[in-house]
């Protein structure tokens, strides 16, 4: 089988094979071609690509696998082979009507995004991968805009107090924004509605904050949190609005596959936050965990900036694209071993959206019966 790697269009930086990567692919037998300039905003030129033993073409739709990150549009369609796989990040359960679209066109999509999260999945894990970088460029983004340092600094001049930072759903993209801040300096402390979440808190040496909410076992939801019922809502947004009030910074990355964020973050708590505090509302993308955030715009509400950026996880596009290619690799050799090709493989099942001119996920099939 061929693999194929196109360029995407902007603001899309990654790419989903990488020059050594593709020298996987190249030993185990599977001619590349990537596209022209599918690098060049990661940081890796078609040369290093050449080097690698990639063939550069116009179009890489064409392949019998294509690594995308992102669905291809009609046009990148209809380059398609009939049975041609299509791996990458997908969104099939946002956008579930375009994967009818692609049944209909007899391609067999397999997402990143329905992965059950197991042991044996971990290596091809691509929503953790990228959600740690994107953890890591929240609190970046929200240092560049505080009007002070995380770190505590005793200098001449006295003492300097560390931030206080507040971390608001400690999945991957969370954890990682306490270890950052944390390495910066600042005082962290963390809530998530997961009862799995506080032991994972407290190990990065930050507190986990105690709400009068019911905490959730996510292990029958593939670890992620659920919807919370009207009057934990309520008292979650009661119970949080003091220690909003008590931070300098406020990290959200609260989210539930397929359906709005959550509200953490009421207009009234923003209200009642220390003038020049920062939120970095990291699910901005899906709506946002704050009431007033506004996708890819900064808005200011009295003395308190609320930023809401969407695709964090592909600022460091040469990072972020070297670990997405490996996921990829993974998830294509695996699904690619005859040992794996039973109907009852679990990662097989997971993650195989379209087939034979089909939907055959089930959630993805209820989503769009549910949407007709």
């Amino acid at each position: 089988m061929n693999i194929g790697a196109p360029r995407r269009p902007s603001p899309e930086r990654r790419v989903g094979i990488t020059p050594e990567i593709a020298e996987r692919y190249l030993e185990d037998g599977h001619p590349v071609q990537v596209e022209h300039g599918a690098g060049e905003a990661a940081g890796l030129p078609d040369e290093a690509f050449r080097e690698a033993g990639c063939e550069m073409v116009g179009s890489a739709w064409e392949a019998d696998v294509v690594v995308t990150v992102g669905p291809p549009g009609d046009a990148e369609l209809s380059r398609m082979a009939p049975g041609a796989w299509l791996l990458g990040l997908l969104r099939p359960l946002d956008e579930p009507h375009a994967m009818r679209v692609l049944a209909e066109a007899d391609v067999t999509a397999i997402a990143f995004e329905t992965l059950p999260r197991t042991t044996r999945a971990q290596s091809m894990d691509a929503l953790s991968s990228q959600a740690t970088l994107a953890g890591y460029e929240m609190v970046l983004e929200a240092a560049s805009r505080l009007p002070r340092i995380f770190p505590m600094m005793v200098t001449a001049a006295g003492t300097i107090r560390p931030a206080t930072v507040l971390v608001l759903g400690c999945g991957v993209a969370g954890l990682q924004a306490i270890a950052t801040a944390r390495r910066l300096g600042a005082v962290v402390r963390g809530y998530d509605v997961r009862a799995s979440a506080a032991e994972q808190v407290r190990s990065l040496g930050a507190s986990f904050i105690d709400l009068d909410v019911t905490p959730q076992d996510s292990s029958a939801s593939g670890g992620y949190a659920r919807p919370l019922s009207g009057g934990d809502g309520r008292r979650l947004l009661e119970g949080l609005a003091p220690h909003l009030a008590a931070a300098d910074v406020v990290m959200s990355a609260a989210a539930i596959p397929g359906r709005p964020a959550p509200i953490l973050i009421s207009a009234e708590a923003v209200a009642g936050m220390r003038p020049g505090s920062v939120i970095v509302d990291g699910a901005a993308e899906r709506g946002g965990n704050c009431v007033l955030t506004v996708p890819d715009e900064v808005v200011r509400v009295g003395d308190v900036t609320v930023v809401g950026p969407t695709g964090l996880e592909a600022r460091p596009a040469a990072d972020a694209s070297r670990t997405l290619a490996r996921n990829a690799y993974e998830l294509f050799s695996y699904l690619n071993d005859p040992a794996t090709a039973g109907a009852d493989d679990e990662i097989r099942a997971g993650v195989t959206i379209t087939r034979g001119g089909r939907v055959v996920h089930p959630e993805v099939l209820e989503r769009i019966e549910a949407r007709q």
